[in-house]
């Protein structure tokens, strides 16, 4: 039975679509034509076929990303399906559009094999200059960006790892200026052993972070567990440095910093065990693991997913300035070293700004995505990358 409501403002904006092509050069009259496509194109195609590299020159390619899903782990709606997640990888590519001047293909993929979907990815691969993994379950994401990353020699990322990961770095550091401390002051617990869960323990490891504790469902990540998976095995191998074991309320008691990517929820009586000023992002969409009203009582600093709360942890703060850039300078692959100078950057925008409730800027500061495609290309530029 159809119960939705399609005379509501969300579908009338998305009827027809959220995005068109639309061409670049004038088809005004046969000369026009004759410039554009035959026989004038064929000039175009012999010198690419002789030099390669002349494609980012004279097509879409430098400025142009693939937005590709198999629709198993869309927003909070989990495995719906390719055809379900074409609104989402639309209004993604909206946003790369808007927000970091990048075209961007929405493209979803009718099969959930991790070896059909790096070859198909792969074949689509050359009319792209990156591309930009979305909504795909792990820990198969984890796999199929790594095969892409080798065997491809333009940028590969997988957002909700990556992008999340960024931004949430920059809030941290930032909260840690307004909290007096530094981020190798911080122990963290992490609650959530997915996408990215795992590429936010990465990068804060990588960024100085004082210690970080991962929880999955089954409690702390460590290296004595015999349930874990290859992915979780490295991540106990990187993080915990102290040795915690036993469930997420033992790993809170003390602890300076959460970080929410799961869809649990905390009870108060847990937050009420954490360090004195205290840091919490619960980034759980649209249900926080902790809400706003109550994190407030117990924490310095609180962020959130959610636009209608200060402190939104907002992907689009990362992804358009993150290809932007790596397009820009070229880069064959998006580097650790240009993901930790994103969330420099990125923390940067509001640094004369700090207070509680401004620790990252507003999606719609025009500051951000200059500064994060600035900083990404000159460390893919000092990098070699």
């Amino acid at each position: 039975m159809d119960t939705a409501n399609h005379e509501s403002p969300v579908f009338a904006l998305h009827r027809g679509g959220k995005m068109e092509i639309a061409a670049t050069v004038p088809l005004r009259d046969r000369a026009d034509l004759s410039l554009a496509y035959t026989p004038g194109v064929a000039e175009v195609c012999t010198a690419i076929a002789e030099r390669p590299e002349l494609a980012r020159d004279y097509t879409w390619k430098s400025h142009t990303v693939a937005v590709v899903t198999d629709g198993t782990a869309v927003l909070g709606l989990g495995n719906i399906g390719p055809l379900a997640a074409l609104p989402v990888m639309e209004g993604k590519a909206v946003l790369f559009k808007q927000f970091g001047g990048v075209d961007a293909v929405p493209i979803c993929l009718d099969c959930t094999d991790t070896d059909e979907l790096v070859e198909t990815i792969a074949r689509l691969a050359p009319a792209f200059g990156g591309i930009n993994l979305e909504d795909i379950s792990a820990p198969r994401c984890f796999e199929i960006e790594r095969r892409l990353r080798e065997r491809l020699d333009i940028p590969v990322f997988h957002d909700d790892q990556h992008g999340t990961a960024i931004v949430l770095l920059a809030a941290l550091r930032n909260a840690a200026k307004v909290t007096g401390r530094t981020l190798g002051e911080l122990r963290t617990v992490i609650s959530g052993a997915g996408a990215a869960g795992v590429a936010i323990a990465k990068i804060l490891v990588e960024a100085g972070i004082g210690d970080v504790a991962v929880v999955d469902s089954r409690g702390i990540v460590h290296a004595g567990r015999t349930d874990l998976t290859e992915v979780k095995r490295e991540l106990a191998s990187f993080t915990n440095t102290s040795g915690l074991t036993g469930s997420l309320e033992d790993a809170m008691k003390g602890a300076d910093v959460f970080v929410g990517v799961s869809a649990g929820t905390v009870p108060e009586s847990v937050v009420a065990t954490m360090a004195p000023n205290c840091i919490i992002a619960a980034m759980a969409n649209p249900n926080p693991e902790i809400h706003p009203d109550v994190a407030r009582k117990y924490a310095a600093v609180v962020a959130t997913g959610r636009s209608d709360f200060p402190n939104q942890v907002n992907n689009v703060l990362a992804f358009p300035g993150v290809f932007a850039g790596a397009l820009t300078a070229g880069a064959r692959q998006i580097t650790e070293e240009m993901k930790l100078a994103a969330a420099d950057a990125l923390a940067e925008v509001v640094a004369d700004e700090l207070s509680p409730e401004c620790v990252i800027p507003s999606p719609f500061d025009p500051r951000v995505a200059p500064a994060v495609s600035a900083a990404v290309a000159a460390a893919a530029k000092e990098q070699g990358a």
